[in-house]
């Protein structure tokens, strides 16, 4: 579980439930045990295992999304990375001007998990980052990346407002 340097909003409150909560929840009824930035690497390393990021800020992914991430990952002995359409408009800025709109059918934005086969975890000294788009670009420089779109409700929540949209999508 990744929460370093996500401030206080993994503790903000999703139908009464921590962020965090809910992202643990996905992981272990997806059959993926839990673990945090504390572990040693070398302990991560040793356990011979698919390793598996997942992002309190992406608290209602659904556990069967995570447990098919993993079984793409281990399957093709890929990295997998969890990803979402781009739907805001989005320019290029040069020199301080506003320019050309970039085509967003080509963009998509990281969202959680990403899964790391466990020879991908072998071949690593260590997590190169724990921010999900520098990991992303990171370890596709390394090694084979497949992407699989998010469902909706895998979004990612940047602040108070994004979560209170995540709840009303996810009612019921």
């Amino acid at each position: 579980m990744v929460e370093a340097d996500r401030g206080s909003l993994p503790f903000a409150l999703i139908h009464g439930e921590a962020l965090v909560a809910c992202a643990v929840w996905a992981l272990g009824e997806a059959g993926v045990t839990p673990v945090d930035f504390t572990l040693p690497w070398e302990a991560v390393v040793e356990a011979g295992q698919p390793y598996v990021l997942h992002d309190p800020l992406c608290p209602m992914t659904p556990a069967s999304f995570v447990a098919r991430c993993v079984t793409e990952a281990v399957a093709r002995d890929v990295v997998v990375v969890a990803v979402r359409p781009v739907t805001d408009t989005v320019k290029i800025v040069a020199d301080g001007l506003v320019g050309d709109t970039l085509d967003r059918s080509e963009l998509v934005e990281v969202t959680s998990p990403i899964v790391l086969p466990a020879s991908a975890v072998a071949r690593l000294d260590e997590l190169p980052s724990g921010d999900f788009a520098t990991l992303a670009a990171q370890l596709a420089t390394r090694f084979p990346i497949h992407t699989l779109e998010a469902p909706a409700e895998g979004r990612r929540v940047a602040d108070l407002d994004d979560v209170r949209v995540l709840e009303a999508l996810t009612l019921g």
